[in-house]
């Protein structure tokens, strides 16, 4: 690559604590580091313009319509209001190529003016919207007949699919996380897809962070504490633990969510502490001793990562992405069902050897992922679309 291409990077969550805001954030610091142009916009509380080296950010503030998709993160309808400002912010750029993370406030104003301007527009897939939308729509018609609910769950996800599909449909090249939403994309929107994994910080991520030694093995979760997380799962971890006479231990869970009052009264050996960040994060890590995550929708799973540089090992499901992190039988284990979920919690559980074995195994692993690495990877799906626009500048834009 002679010279570096112009980058307009349009993110809907970048101050956030989730994967695509972490993401998006290191994304914009390996293009710092490297002196590459790059032009950083988000939304936040507050109008803010400002070039940190090679790197233009644009902060939009979201008003008083803004509306909580979940905790902490927020969809502006009117952000449309800054559409005259975008746009001359991104010719002045001289952009490239615009990059969006998803169909939000910033992204849907991204993908227009790709089209205004014809740009090559790229989309990276973060999130399975539809399981989510699904899952909390469970939860909201619980008191509707099972014979009922399941239907109209199951046409709600897949409408909200086919929504997705035709917006990643206008993308020139996407990005996901892990093969199988690769595969997914290539085959439903005939586009271009490549891997997008994410990175680790091994030494903030560090066993030697440790600071308690007092025999209790602490099962760890962190993340949102919200239903498509599957948390409820954890009580009944907790009382199939019991039931098999396992008492010395407790559930360190670190985040914040809706389901945060009902973990509290519900998990009787628990310590809920809330979001954590930085130092406080990495000495929560490397204080468990296994790590659980119910979770069936994440695309990735940055905290199964995290855990496995902190030389934890981990218990996933074996759907979704963090499967894919994971070396099953060597670091930890991904559960086919909430049987196996147990059982395998309960292998590591009694057998020290198996857990120290794990442990090494899963700190030497993660620490294979680097963010220059996937820095690399995702200028490599940048040259490709730029190739790709030279040669066919004006793909037709999908109506369905």
């Amino acid at each position: 690559m002679n010279s570096p291409p112009r980058i307009a990077f349009l993110t809907d969550t970048y101050h956030e604590i989730n994967g695509v805001a972490l993401t998006s954030r290191q994304l914009e610091l390996c293009a710092q580091q490297r002196g590459y142009p790059f032009l950083c916009v988000y939304g936040g509380d507050a109008d803010k313009r400002e070039q940190r080296g090679s790197v233009r950010h644009v902060q939009l503030k979201r008003g008083p319509l803004a509306f909580n998709l979940d905790k902490g993160l927020r969809h502006d309808p009117a952000l449309w209001r800054y559409m005259r400002d975008l746009t001359e912010q991104i010719v002045d750029f001289r952009a490239d190529l615009i990059h969006i993370t998803s169909p939000g406030d910033v992204g849907e104003m991204g993908a227009l003016i790709a089209h205004q301007r014809k740009l090559p527009l790229v989309i990276s897939w973060h999130t399975n919207f539809q399981e989510f939308g699904a899952q909390r729509l469970q939860r909201l018609l619980a008191w509707v007949p099972r014979a009922l609910r399941d239907p109209i769950c199951q046409a709600s996800e897949h409408h909200i699919m086919q929504a997705m599909i035709r917006f990643y449909k206008l993308g020139r090249v996407l990005f996901a996380p892990n093969d199988e939403l690769v595969a997914m994309l290539e085959q439903r929107t005939g586009r271009p897809a490549f891997l997008m994994k994410r990175g680790i910080d091994g030494t903030l991520f560090n066993p030697s962070k440790r600071t308690v030694r007092d025999g209790i093995f602490r099962l760890g979760y962190v993340g949102r504490v919200t239903p498509e997380k599957s948390v409820r799962f954890l009580v009944d971890m907790e009382r199939a633990l019991n039931a098999l006479g396992l008492r010395n231990f407790r559930f360190l869970v670190v985040g914040d969510g809706s389901e945060q009052d009902w973990l509290k009264k519900n998990l009787r050996s628990a310590d809920l502490t809330g979001v954590l960040r930085g130092a406080a994060l990495a000495e929560a890590y490397a204080n468990m001793d296994l790590f659980v995550f119910p979770s069936k929708t994440d695309t990735f799973g940055n905290v199964v990562l995290e855990a496995m540089a902190s030389g934890v090992p981990c218990v996933v499901t074996d759907q979704g992405g963090p499967k894919f992190i994971i070396d099953h039988g060597t670091t930890g284990y991904a559960a086919a069902s909430d049987e196996e979920f147990i059982r395998r919690v309960t292998e590591i559980m009694i057998d020290p050897e198996l857990r120290t074995r794990m442990s090494a195994a899963a700190r030497t692993l993660a620490c294979r992922s680097s963010w220059d690495a996937v820095f690399d990877d995702v200028y490599a799906g940048y040259e490709f679309a730029l190739q790709e626009a030279a040669q066919a500048p004006f793909p037709p834009v999908p109506i369905c």
